[in-house]
């Protein structure tokens, strides 16, 4: 017989062993502990309140749950794959040490709207949690903003030099979309941030609950409207997922700016040793292994929200097993997020810029043309017939293995009779950098502006 079983009841026959293993879900889902002996507190007092349960029974229950938090905290609680599920080990350890009244506990909910209840919970506190990470790197990228104001490095297009610009136009770039993570962090937090206890197993229950007292407890400003629609969608998850596919795309980018960047070939920045490692047969190497780390990790962030969505794809209403396949991709995403955030920040912090190898890149690569072009635009020419001169002039710089900074006046103007001695003080990487003085643009005084606005949370 399987009566050692909480709902085993209907069943004449024990759980095979090797079933009973493979639909376990205890070895990962007990982290909710917390938010499950939370949730159950407040039902407790709900039943207690509503005269569902005797007021007695709720002291007993809310004690022995305080008790079973303080086993799980210090490590002596016995968790059983037999019993399933952290709340059915957390039930019956209950029952066995309050009696009679740990069996009331369950009145009036089932493990579908607890489930969901605990999950919420558990990603509600995760996400408060990664914005706060999320506003050290921003902090840390502001930091390095400031220290290196005056550095001019090339700005890329197809990963060829194409202007200069402030290393610091470039850090402010990922605060631009570190800032939207946020955001749609905290959006995604206004979905997970709604009550589902009380939805039952899929249609609500006979008894005279108080949802909304449940909700106060638990610091929920509201509580979901279907009952169905709360024990059988995931898409609270799936958001947070997408959300967090997102932030780790632009970790992975600015991780491949760093590999590049520290490279001999770029010598732009250093990583403190702290953050990379060496090689077990060449001496010289410094290997930037947690930006790589952090690019790969990327994936399988990736390949959590794919999993997700699969798996809820062709679900019926309500709840099904395969459901308890959210858990894992979830808990997965939420730690390689928080832990590339936390070391992010700090490799960040502690990076050192090389100024003169970048100021040296600034310079080629021709990359000041454009300035060439619209100053002829100044002079009266038609940006096209411009744009044709100076096109003209590079090619020229090739053919004689020279840059547009080595051309004489002389040499301009067998391009375009408008070239006069002005076009010397135009050239310069510093004049490309402030000549562009608009909202968003790269002048220094535009990037300090927005530091500061950053700062401010504007």
């Amino acid at each position: 017989m399987s009566h050692d079983k909480l709902w085993g009841g209907r069943f004449t026959q024990p759980t095979d062993k090797f079933v009973e293993e493979f639909t376990a879900s205890i070895e990962f889902d007990k982290r909710l502990y917390h938010q499950d002996i939370r949730g159950s507190m407040a039902h407790a007092r709900m039943l207690g309140r509503q005269g569902i349960i005797p007021q007695q029974d709720v002291e007993s229950i809310v004690q022995g749950l305080k008790d079973i938090l303080g086993q799980i905290e210090a490590g002596t609680f016995d968790f059983s794959i037999g019993l399933e599920d952290i709340h059915m080990n957390i039930e019956a350890r209950l029952s066995q040490r309050i009696g009679e009244a740990g069996k009331r506990l369950h009145t009036g909910r089932s493990r579908n709207d607890q489930v969901a209840l605990d999950i919420r919970l558990y990603l509600r506190d995760e996400i408060v949690e990664i914005t706060a990470y999320l506003d050290m790197l921003i902090d840390a990228l502001l930091e390095q903003a400031s220290a290196n104001l005056d550095v001019v490095m090339p700005g890329f297009t197809h990963l060829q030099s194409a202007q200069p610009i402030l290393f610091s136009h470039h850090l402010l770039a990922y605060v631009e979309m570190f800032k939207r993570d946020k955001a749609r962090m905290e959006d995604c937090f206004k979905r997970v941030n709604v009550m589902p206890l009380g939805a039952g197993a899929l249609a609500g229950t006979t008894f005279l609950i108080d949802r909304e007292y449940v909700a106060e407890q638990l610091d929920f400003p509201a509580v979901t409207r279907n009952s169905l629609d709360s024990v059988s969608d995931r898409d609270f998850a799936i958001e947070f997922l997408a959300a967090s596919s997102i932030l780790m795309m632009h970790l992975s980018r600015f991780s491949e700016e760093l590999i590049l960047w520290s490279t001999s070939a770029f010598r732009f920045v250093e990583l403190s040793d702290g953050f990379c490692t060496g090689s077990s047969i060449m001496p010289q190497k410094k290997n930037p292994d947690v930006p790589e780390l952090v690019r790969g990790k990327t994936g399988r962030v990736y390949g959590n929200l794919m999993a997700l969505l699969t798996v809820m794809k062709a679900l019926p209403l309500a709840y099904n097993k395969d459901m308890q396949e959210d858990k894992e991709p979830l808990f997965d995403t939420i730690d390689t997020v928080k832990g590339s955030l936390k070391i992010f920040g700090d490799m960040v912090r502690e990076m050192r810029v090389n100024a003169t190898a970048m100021a040296k890149a600034a310079g080629q690569g021709f990359s000041t043309a454009t300035d060439v072009a619209d100053y002829l635009v100044r002079k009266g020419l038609p940006f096209r017939d411009a744009h044709e001169a100076v096109g003209k002039a590079v090619a020229y710089c090739v053919e004689n293995e020279m840059d547009i900074t080595d051309l004489s006046l002389a040499e301009w103007q067998l391009f375009s009779p408008h070239f006069s001695d002005d076009i010397f003080s135009v050239i310069t990487v510093e004049a490309s950098v402030n000549a562009r003085d608009v909202i968003g643009g790269t002048a220094r005084r535009r990037v300090e502006a927005e530091i500061r606005c950053s700062r401010e949370g504007k």
